[in-house]
Order: C-alpha cells, then structure tokens, then sequence
C-alpha cells in the first residue's frame, strides 16, 4: 500500500529544494514503502504541469491530483499525506 506524490519544481528554486527536504524527511518518517514520490521538472514536463493545474513552484500532486499550489507547511503535507493513506487503507478494506 503507498500513495505516489509528485513535487513540481523548477531549477535553481529555493523553496524547491526545502520543500524536496521536507518530504524526503516525511517519507523517512512515515515509512518509506508507503509514499513512493518523484520530482517533476516544470520545464520538462510542462504540459503534464499545465494539464494538472500547476501554476507555481513548489507545487505538490497526491496520487494525480494537486493538491498544494504552493510551499505547504511541514504540518500540513504531513497531515495531507496522513489522510490519503488512510482512505488507500480503507479502499483495501472493502
């Protein structure tokens, strides 16, 4: 069970690289295995970035979906990620 989060940056992006932290640091946190996460270079894939909405580096996708439009709080990506893998827990229950 693991959820796929997507962090759409672009190069030379402070917050970029802070935000790239904080998840990594999270994913340590939460176990590994249960966030499987990439990052998406806006400049290589702006078409992807276009078709989900992004319009800002850092933004953040859970499992396809934009979720952050900007830099969350640690708090608040952890509690994001938090919620999506418990509705994955619960998907498996049924």
């Amino acid at each position: 069970m693991s959820i796929s989060i997507e962090i759409f940056s672009s190069p030379g992006c402070g917050k970029c690289g802070h935000a790239k932290d904080v998840l990594c640091q999270i994913a340590e946190d939460m176990g590994g295995d249960q966030i499987q996460w990439r990052e998406v270079n806006i400049l290589e894939e702006i078409d992807y970035a276009v078709e989900l909405g992004v319009m800002t580096t850092p933004s953040i996708a859970i499992n396809g979906k934009l979720i952050f439009a900007g830099l969350p709080t640690a708090r608040k990506l952890r509690g994001a990620l938090e919620t999506h893998l418990n509705a994955k827990t619960q998907e498996l229950k049924q």
